[in-house]
């Protein structure tokens, strides 16, 4: 897929991407790491990136069995909730799906996503009254805001805002979710698309995770002036995620070798493609844990207490980590559902697991896709 120049909204003026030092390869030669010092918000109103200390973070697991929400997706990919209300993406159909009580599901709207290999509707996340969601493209993978019209049952989308548009896409790697954080900023990973050792290079914002404002602006603390870069040297996130205070966590694919469970700072550079998983070397933040990739490909995240919940695809399990020993982790569910994509507090405390079998890579059962609701205590 051609990658059209990438485009962003800031108000008043368009800011320039940094020069960028030459790009590493993906052999891990001896170019330096781009980095940049960690900064933390100044922004009037604005919540500071840097955690909160003192604050007891309480581990918490399933309790019970998990039960079925709705059943009958179609390769579904994201949750987000409209107060008490679930909206579902599901990534080739470009279908955003409303989930009615019991277990029904009906159309919000399509959205004109390209599906290709692993690109389509992908994320999405609410806020103010507005959906957004991360879709490819024919330009390239994009962030659009959408109005939403109606009320619980009949919820609509409005005309679409793009916000960022060519992105890196390919049929691998595009990354995809959407989520807020903490400082009310818009948060998106984008995949390298396949181009590794320009995940180390700034001025493709493929490999990275981004951070905007609700309207697409680049925020005046962003750790690279008038780029909306928050991290670099990654591979194809697909999980973000913090804990209440404050700290940030990313699920990362890695290629052959590890995938990451990452703590994000601003600025940091993470190595793909110069080193994989926990390699010790200076410029580059090695990961909280890492997996074969044969037993996990990590897609979405949700922090809940003093845990972490991964979402695994080929591993097939729900992985709860927890905060306090980030090397340890318990797996749950091994193989009962098949291939899991998503992860996500619901309003009532309960965890949301959606599954992913019906893409043409799993094996799916009767009833898949699925969402699994199961209590937390």
């Amino acid at each position: 897929m051609a990658h059209a120049a990438t485009r962003w909204a800031v108000a008043g003026t368009v800011g320039l991407l940094l020069a960028t030092t030459a790009a590493c390869s993906s052999s891990g030669g001896d170019a330096a790491p781009v980095t940049q010092p960690a900064k933390t918000a100044t922004t009037p109103g604005q919540a500071s990136t840097t955690p909160t200390t003192g604050l007891t973070l309480t581990p918490v697991m399933p309790v019970g069995e998990p039960t079925d929400v709705v059943t009958g997706l179609e390769a579904p990919w994201s949750v987000a909730f409209v107060d008490d209300t679930a909206l579902v993406s599901e990534r080739d159909s470009g279908r955003v799906l409303e989930v009615l009580d019991g277990g029904s599901t009906r159309v919000v709207g399509t959205i004109d996503a390209k599906h290709g290999g692993e690109g389509g509707l992908l994320g999405l996340a609410v806020a103010d009254g507005q959906l957004f969601a991360y879709s490819t493209g024919d330009d390239g993978n994009r962030i659009q805001r959408f109005p939403l019209t109606g009320s619980p049952g009949s919820y609509g989308l409005g005309s679409p805002t793009t916000l960022i548009d060519g992105l890196p896409a390919a049929g691998i790697h595009n990354g995809g979710r959407l989520a807020f954080g903490p400082d009310g900023m818009l948060y998106a990973s984008a995949g390298d698309a396949g181009q590794a050792p320009r995940a180390q290079d700034l001025d493709y914002l493929g490999g990275k995770i981004l951070r905007m404002t609700p309207d697409g602006g680049v925020p005046a603390d962003n750790p690279f002036p008038g780029s909306p870069v928050w991290s670099l040297g990654h591979r194809n996130v697909q999980g973000l995620a913090w804990t209440a205070d404050g700290t940030m966590y990313a699920s990362e694919f890695g290629q052959n070798t590890w995938d990451e469970l990452n703590l994000i700072t601003p600025g940091s550079n993470y190595g793909w493609p110069v080193v994989e998983g926990i390699a010790g070397r200076a410029g580059y933040v090695d990961p909280l844990q890492q997996w074969p990739t044969a037993e996990a490909s990590p897609s979405g995240l949700a922090a809940v207490g003093g845990t972490l919940f991964m979402a695994n695809l080929r591993g097939q399990v729900l992985r709860a980590v927890p905060v306090a020993a980030p090397s340890t982790a318990t797996e749950l569910y091994d193989g009962t559902y098949g291939r899991l994509r998503a992860v996500t507090l619901a309003p009532d405390g309960s965890l949301w697991i959606v599954t992913n079998n019906t893409d043409g890579r799993g094996n799916p059962k009767p009833g898949d896709d699925r969402i699994l609701r199961v209590e937390l205590g």
